[in-house]
C-alpha cells in the first residue's frame, strides 16, 4: 500500500503499522476538533501528521478553515505535482560539505542538530531532507572540527528538524562545545517548539548556562499567526529574556492562513507584546507538496507595502525569498525588479 494513499479510499486492515498509527492520529485529531468529515480530504504521507497537544488545543472547534489546522493537516492537495516545486528547493544539499553541516553564507554555518520536530508543518522546506546520518555524535564531532578550523566562522546556527527536540542534556553539551570555539561569538537557534509546545521548550539547565555564557544567543522562533501565541508562550519568552536571549520571529507567508494585512499587523503587535521582534516574512520555499500554500509574488509585495503603511519600521519583518545558490536571503523587492514585476 502506498504511503500517500487517500484515507477515505482505503481499508484500515490493509495499512501497515506506520499508516495505521497515522490514520488513528488523524481520526483522533479531527474528532477532538469536531470535524470528522475532513478525513475524506486527507491522505497518508511519508511526512506524517504530527501535532503537539498545546498547538492542537489552539485550533478552533468546528472550523475547517482554521489557520492553525491548515498548517498541519495532510490534505490531498499535497499530491499535486508541479515541475517548479522541488525536494530541495533552497539548495541545502549543494552546500552540505559534511553530514549535519550546511555552509551557505560567509561567516556562519548551520548545524543540523536534530532530525525531529515537535510539529510537522505541511509547507516545511526540509520535509524531504535526507536526515539519515545527518545528526549524531560522529557527525557533530566532524562539524565542530570543521568550524574550529575556519576562523572566519563567527556564528553557528542550530536548526534541523528542531534543536529543542533534543534532550536538555544533549542540547547543553552541544552548546558548550560550540562555546569552546574561540572565534565563534554567536549561537543562533531556530525553533518552532517554543510556540507550538512551550512546556517542551522550557530548558532549565540550558537557560542557566545561557545566563553565564560568553556567547551572544539569538533565538529565532517560528510563528505564522497570532492565534499561535498564548499565555504559555508569553511566560516562556519572559524566561528566555531573563536569561539574556535575543528573541526574533520568522513567519512564512501562506495562502489562506496569513496572507492578510490585518493578520500580519496583529501578529507583529502580538509578538512585540511578548518581547519578540518580527524578523523575516518568508516567501514560500517551493518544496514538493506545498503548491497550495503559494502566494503570488505581486500579491506578497502589495501586502508588505500595506503592512509598512500600518506599522512602525521596527515591527515590519523583512520580506525575503531564499534563492538556491545565492549568498544571502534576497529581498523580494529586488527579485521583483529583476523579473519586471
Amino acid at each position: 500500500m502506498r504511503s500517500n494513499a487517500k484515507v477515505s479510499s482505503i481499508s484500515f486492515d490493509l495499512l501497515n503499522s506506520s499508516q495505521k498509527k497515522q490514520a488513528k492520529q488523524l481520526h483522533h485529531l479531527l474528532a477532538e476538533i469536531q470535524l470528522p468529515e475532513l478525513e475524506n480530504d486527507c491522505h497518508l504521507s511519508e511526512f506524517p501528521l504530527k501535532v503537539p497537544k498545546h498547538f492542537a488545543k489552539q485550533i478552533q472547534l468546528k472550523n475547517p478553515t482554521d489557520p492553525l489546522l491548515r498548517q498541519i493537516l495532510p490534505v490531498n492537495q499535497e499530491l499535486e505535482t508541479n515541475e517548479h516545486y522541488k525536494k530541495d528547493p533552497v539548495g541545502d544539499l549543494d552546500k552540505n560539505p559534511l553530514p549535519s553541516l550546511i555552509h551557505k553564507y560567509y561567516g556562519r554555518v548551520l548545524l543540523i542538530a536534530s532530525p525531529k520536530c515537535d510539529i510537522h508543518c505541511r509547507y516545511c522546506f526540509r520535509r524531504h531532507f535526507p536526515y539519515e546520518n545527518q545528526s549524531n555524535n560522529r557527525a557533530w564531532h566532524q562539524a565542530i572540527d570543521y568550524i574550529q578550523a575556519d576562523d572566519s566562522i563567527h556564528e553557528v546556527i542550530l536548526s534541523g528538524g528542531d534543536p529543542m527536540s533534543l534532550s536538555e542534556n544533549v542540547l547543553l553539551k552541544l552548546s558548550q562545545k560550540i562555546e569552546s570555539i574561540q572565534h565563534v561569538k554567536t549561537l543562533r537557534i531556530h525553533s518552532r517548539t517554543p510556540v507550538v509546545s512551550p512546556t517542551d521548550a522550557a530548558q532549565k539547565e540550558w537557560l542557566e548556562w545561557a545566563k553565564t555564557t560568553s556567547l551572544n544567543i539569538v533565538l529565532v522562533v517560528h510563528c505564522n499567526h497570532p492565534n499561535e501565541l498564548s499565555t504559555q508562550t508569553h511566560e516562556l519568552f519572559k524566561r528566555y529574556q531573563q536569561a539574556g536571549l535575543h528573541l526574533l520571529n520568522q513567519t512564512v507567508l501562506l495562502r489562506s492562513i496569513n496572507d492578510s494585512v490585518d493578520v500580519l499587523e496583529k501578529l507583529s503587535h502580538a509578538l512585540f507584546a511578548q518581547s519578540v521582534m518580527p524578523y523575516y516574512l518568508h516567501q514560500l520555499d517551493k518544496v514538493q507538496g506545498a503548491t497550495h500554500f503559494q502566494v503570488a509574488d505581486q500579491d506578497a509585495l502589495i501586502l508588505h507595502q500595506a503592512l509598512r503603511e500600518r506599522l512602525p519600521g521596527y515591527l515590519v519583518p523583512k520580506l525575503v525569498q531564499e534563492v538556491a545558490g545565492e549568498p544571502f536571503k534576497t529581498p523580494l523587492y529586488e527579485l521583483a525588479d529583476e523579473n519586471g514585476i
